[in-house]
């Protein structure tokens, strides 16, 4: 990947501009052209270099004030595996993920629930529970947030 490449990955992972025509705007800060930028960025979607754009949305701000860590006690990794599947499907979960088991910490699966109220996410949980078989877990509500951004794969200290 060139530094060129690597500098319009940069502008791309931050927000884009809020003007009619934002490519053209990074085209101009890229020294490239418009039609160069976009079949840059339409190569890397066709390839899977990039996934997918999306908005980062501050769910707090919306009303979701509800957010809840939730650790989910499985030793089977197909279970697991099953129950990752079921969860991924809940519109109210935005992660997850399974990690290893620690010792005095027996969970391994991980979801992040949301909803506009605790007993939405604990009507969120019941579902859950229901569709996956499981019943051994922990939420850990969130009570402040200090960080929230999408990883950012390349910096400008990377270009010295």
């Amino acid at each position: 990947m060139s530094k060129k490449d690597k500098k319009l990955i940069r502008l791309l992972q931050v927000e884009l501009p809020l003007v009619e025509r934002p490519y053209a705007e990074l085209s101009e800060r890229l020294g490239m052209s418009e039609r160069e930028v976009l079949d840059k960025v339409s190569s890397w979607v066709g390839s899977g270099i990039i996934r997918r754009f999306g908005a980062t949305v501050r769910h707090q701000r919306m009303g979701y004030s509800a957010n809840s860590m939730v650790v989910w006690r499985v030793t089977d990794p197909e279970v697991a595996d099953r129950a990752g599947e079921i969860f991924a499907g809940f519109p109210e979960v935005t992660h997850c993920y399974r990690r290893p088991e620690f010792e005095g910490w027996p969970y391994t699966l991980y979801t992040m629930v949301h909803a506009t109220s605790q007993e939405g996410i604990e009507q969120t949980l019941e579902r859950m529970k229901e569709a996956s078989g499981l019943d051994e877990y922990r939420g850990l509500l969130s009570e402040k947030e200090w960080k929230k951004t999408s990883m950012q794969y390349f910096s400008e200290e990377e270009d010295q």
